[in-house]
């Protein structure tokens, strides 16, 4: 399971021109599911990115968290990272799980990040084609990869 996590000052998801849902100051996470996800790594990575520490203290450190800040989340499942681009120009996205097994994962994943930050997280539409929009703050991005924990 891998998450590209941004922090925001604002973001939204569009689809078909309409809004789906947006939020203020907090985290846009992109979340992209592989077969080999289970449970643990739901965890492990609801865990970090609630508790990743990347907003601005009283003394300008990076030292608070979405959940310290009253920061809100939205998160959108995106397939494409897991894409596999050491061949050709055309990226392949073997590793990817599909829908069957991805959809009920991403719903897991989302109400664990609810019941850490004590709030609704809002999402984007499980396989639509969506729009997002954002404005990074900092800009801050970080990778993060439950088969690589660093």
């Amino acid at each position: 399971m891998r998450l590209l996590i941004q922090r925001v000052s604002e973001a939204s998801v569009a689809i078909g021109g309409v809004r789906h849902s947006a939020i203020g100051p907090g985290l846009l996470v992109l979340v992209g599911i592989e077969e080999a996800d289970t449970d643990d790594d739901i965890a492990w990575l609801a865990e970090k990115a609630v508790k990743l520490r990347i907003f601005a203290d009283e003394a300008g450190v990076m030292n608070r968290s979405v959940r310290d800040v009253g920061g809100e989340m939205l998160v959108v499942s995106q397939f494409t990272l897991h894409a596999s681009t050491r061949r050709g120009a055309r990226p392949s996205y073997v590793r990817a799980a599909g829908a069957a097994f991805s959809e009920p994962v991403y719903g897991r994943f989302v109400a664990r990040l609810a019941a850490l930050l004590g709030r609704p997280v809002a999402t984007g539409v499980f396989g639509a084609d969506m729009q997002v929009a954002l404005v990074n703050d900092g800009p801050v991005t970080i990778w993060i990869d439950s088969k690589n924990r660093e």
